[in-house]
């Protein structure tokens, strides 16, 4: 008969348990979340288990912070030694206990007194990072700050972008040994060149920078591969700048140093223009492996030769070990916008295998021997025709973050099922031109009115890489109906609604084992650490998106609350009651709306306003409804806010360049669309709340 453990080593084999062994360092044992990607192979994955698919059911509210800033919804946070990190809106970094939710520090870099029209991006921070003591962000307007974590005091700022250019960053910076790399975006509102670009961690010091496509060869080439990748470009693509930017997710690898980058799409989406004799386009829509010392390049994988449809690579890049016929391999598992997900060798970039996760048309099917997708020439749209292309450029995966679990051996991929038809704009396509903050820059048209596509869907879908098959899924009404994952050795799974529920799940069949309402969608990805010994759970809550749910209209900007939410075994706080709030839509019946006005309204709308306020001038959160605001009825108000810049600190853009008549437009398509929405559901008239929708 085996004897009891007596209580020392019982505390002793606890602690092995937990920690995985004794010598690891807080991050590989879980105790810590120290970046986006979490603490062991940027898997989103936890090594912790003393939250369980047999006790999450006493899960409760340990404590919520409300934030004051915004819009900070799809923010990552991170956890050190107790402290919770956060950045909420435009790179406002904020240190909290982790275990009472304290305050300790908040660091503003006033980002929005800087950027100036790369406001018109409109995304605050999507993520931060820790290392050696120091936290890392990057703000709207470029620069790269360096703040100490004790204090929240800045050691250096670096300005990672040229002047006056269109880029910016709303993505995490990656750490690794002394440096701190950190990309950029902006390839849709501007003439631009993606790179990522390496610091040394203590003093700010560039140490290198890799473009990912190639600049004017009469200038001359970076390195090697800039002069391999503008081989395969045509026409005088520099002059629209290329895009290829590294916008979201990279990924280290300690056992080659590499640091890999996930590289967006071209700039203009349409090929027929940045590169009119086709060509691969390198190194758009790439996986590209870098040495983590130098930033040379060290191999390639590209998921969309030459592409067309905005199916940017940009996504998580996440490392695992597989068992793949027999024998073990390290890969890097990946899923982009254009529907496969795909499974590299970490150590040559070689494909091992890619298989559809949703219903896709551009291509028949990725061939393995060569690596390349087999693709329908007709979803190119030729000349004249306009296609009918699935996915859409919203992704089959986007930001919202998947995750890897060992231990089932699965993978956890918000997947989203929606099409675009696609066409050339009219007029020849050489005289086509970036217009410079606006959100024009995709070179391509307008298809017919009368096209329908079926209904969009979303689900979460629990894939095995190994053997590249769906196991389980879970289907949400509507576009973005989840947000991101994270998951854990206590065969957890975790992930917001967007109708505003976080929901945690058994791991290895997706039952719900415990579901609270945050009273509003909660889209950001949760992360797990220790504070005091304990486990927890922390999220940001807050809507970004519309529609998520299958309404037009869900939470409002008003009256939803953004909060950082925290959850522990035994928790016990409660959150204040939704008081519904009644908004009615705003309206003047004196207002006479001119058509002609009305539609030169529209077309101002959909380049400037719709990215935030909604493309049917409904808003899903991220901005004011401006159907149910009065301003739009005063064309003083308008002036004061478009023109003059009065809420430029809160986010609102300039846009200083709109004439008198197109301000006016913008309050006769806005009354216009008031109407509209108002006669087709009286309901509408008065906001129905927080919780509408649920």
């Amino acid at each position: 008969m085996r004897k009891r453990a007596g209580p020392v080593f019982a505390a002793i084999l606890a602690g092995v348990l937990l920690s995985g062994c004794l010598g690891d360092p807080p991050a590989a044992s879980g105790a810590d979340w120290p970046g986006y990607g979490g603490p062991v192979d940027e898997a989103h994955y936890s090594p912790l288990r003393e939250i369980n698919a047999g006790n999450a059911a006493k899960l409760g509210l340990a404590w919520y912070h409300d934030i004051d800033v915004g819009p900070s919804s799809l923010s990552a946070p991170v956890a050190v030694d107790g402290v919770l990190y956060f950045a909420a809106g435009y790179s406002v970094v904020h240190a909290m206990d982790a275990a009472t939710g304290k305050e300790l520090w908040r660091y503003d870099p006033e980002a929005p007194k800087a950027a100036g029209r790369k406001l018109r991006a409109a995304w605050g921070s999507r993520g931060i990072a820790h290392a050696n003591g120091l936290i890392f962000t990057g703000t709207i307007d470029g620069r790269l700050i360096a703040i100490d974590a004790k204090t929240g005091k800045p050691r250096w700022s670096a300005m990672t972008i040229e002047p006056d250019d269109s880029r910016y960053i709303t993505g995490a910076p990656w750490v690794f040994g002394d440096k701190v790399v950190i990309g950029h975006g902006g390839a849709d509102f501007g003439p631009v060149r993606g790179y990522v670009t390496a610091y040394d961690q203590k003093t700010g010091k560039q140490a290198w920078r890799f473009h990912t496509v190639p600049g004017n060869p009469a200038e001359g080439f970076e390195n090697k591969a800039m002069e391999m990748a503008a081989k395969t470009w045509t026409g005088e693509w520099w002059k629209y700048g290329g895009g290829g930017t590294v916008w979201n997710a990279m990924a280290y690898d300690p056992k080659h140093n590499r640091i890999y980058i996930g590289v967006g799409n071209g700039a203009p989406w349409n090929q027929k223009i940045r590169s009119p004799e086709g060509g691969d386009n390198l190194f758009l829509c790439s996986i590209v492996a870098l040495d983590a010392d130098t930033g040379e390049y060290v191999w390639h994988y590209q998921t969309n030769p030459g592409e067309t449809w905005d199916f940017n690579s940009a996504m998580d890049i996440e490392l695992a070990e597989l068992e793949i016929d027999g024998r073990k391999r390290e890969v890097l598992l990946h899923a982009p916008k254009n529907g496969f997900f795909y499974v590299l060798d970490r150590e040559t970039g070689k494909l091992i295998s890619a298989e559809a996760i949703v219903p896709v048309n551009w291509a028949e099917r990725i061939d393995v021997e060569t690596g390349r997708p087999v693709e329908r020439p007709e979803a190119r749209y030729p000349a004249g025709k306009t296609a009918i292309v699935y996915p859409s450029p919203y992704g089959a995966h986007n930001v919202e973050a998947m995750s890897f679990n060992p231990g089932t051996g699965l993978i956890y991929i918000p997947v989203l099922d929606q099409g675009r038809a696609y066409t050339d704009p009219s007029g020849p396509l050489a005289e086509w031109k970036h217009l410079d903050g606006q959100r024009l820059s995709v070179g391509t048209g307008t298809p017919p009115a009368d096209l329908k596509l079926r209904p969009a869907s979303s689900a979460l879908l629990a894939w095995d890489p190994a053997r590249q098959r769906e196991v389980w899924r879970q289907s949400y009404p509507g576009m973005r109906g989840g947000g991101g994952t994270a998951t854990t050795a206590g065969n957890l799974l975790m992930q917001g609604r967007a109708t505003g529920a976080f929901v945690v799940m058994a791991a290895d069949t997706g039952k719900t084992l415990w579901s609270f309402d945050a009273q509003t969608a909660v889209m950001a990805q949760p992360i797990t650490y220790l504070a005091g010994g304990k486990q927890y759970v922390t999220v940001i809550a807050g809507s970004r998106f519309q529609g998520a749910a299958g309404l037009e209209r869900e939470w409002n900007y008003h009256t939803q609350q953004w909060r950082v939410l925290t959850f522990a075994l035994g928790g016990t706080a409660k959150l204040p009651p939704a008081e519904p709030v009644d908004v009615p839509i705003a309206d003047d019946p004196a207002f006479k709306v001119v058509p002609a006005r009305a539609s030169l309204g529209e077309t101002v709308y959909g380049q400037r306003c719709s990215i935030c306020h909604g493309p049917t001038a409904l808003s899903g959160g991220a901005a004011p409804d401006l159907l149910r605001s009065a301003m739009p009825l005063d064309f003083d108000a308008m002036n004061t806010v478009l023109r003059e810049g009065v809420l430029l600190e809160r986010g609102m853009p300039r846009f200083e360049e709109l004439s008198d008549d197109e301000i006016a437009g913008l309050q006769h398509f806005i009354r216009k669309r008031a109407r509209e929405v108002q006669a087709a559901d009286p309901r509408a008239s008065v906001s129905r709340g927080h919780n509408e929708g649920q």
